[in-house]
């Protein structure tokens, strides 16, 4: 897609698709339970059943959007699995449902405010204060509690504090507090 002048921030493109994610598979797939997880997966019963990537050149953005339909690979500490058991519709009617999805919170975007996106998105979330573990590109680990987006669509972190942390980047898993040791 082209972005034009007056579009909102870029970066809530990813909330934007999130929700179109998360639509579509609610609506293929009323009776799963979904969860969006920060920044880009879907979660279907606590495990990965769906991911998106956004890549920019210029004013032009590249959304992909990956959905285990019929299976979902094993990856070692990373449960995942698929909408197979859940879908009320074959596999392949899946991407029209997921396209006008998109299309339609696309137009949306365009003339939304930015707090109702991210408002809209914390909804279909994981809840506030849910426990948290940033993995960074350089193997760090920051640990804390949701504490909900920023307008931009940044991850809010709250520590033992109380102290909020703004997270851009990274690699999030939901942490237990047995786990956090």
């Amino acid at each position: 897609m082209r972005l034009h002048a007056g579009d909102p921030s870029p970066a809530t493109l990813s909330l934007v698709a999130g929700l179109a994610l998360a639509d579509a598979v609610e609506a293929a797939a009323p009776q799963a339970d979904i969860q969006l997880k920060w920044p880009n997966d879907l979660l279907l019963d606590g495990k990965k059943v769906a991911g998106i990537l956004a890549e920019r050149s210029d004013d032009r953005i590249v959304i992909g959007f990956g959905v285990n339909l019929a299976g979902a690979p094993e990856i070692e500490g990373r449960p995942a699995t698929s909408l197979k058991d859940h879908l009320s519709m074959t596999p392949q009617a899946f991407a029209p449902i997921l396209a006008g999805s998109f299309a339609r919170l696309l137009a949306a975007w365009r003339g939304a405010d930015p707090a109702s996106l991210v408002m809209a998105w914390i909804q279909k979330a994981h809840p506030i204060g849910s426990e948290l573990a940033v993995h960074d590109s350089e193997g760090g680990v920051q640990r804390g509690r949701f504490a909900g987006l920023e307008a931009d669509g940044a991850l809010r972190l709250e520590d033992a504090k109380g102290e909020v942390t703004i997270v851009r980047a990274g690699d999030v898993t939901l942490d237990s507090p047995a786990s956090a040791g």
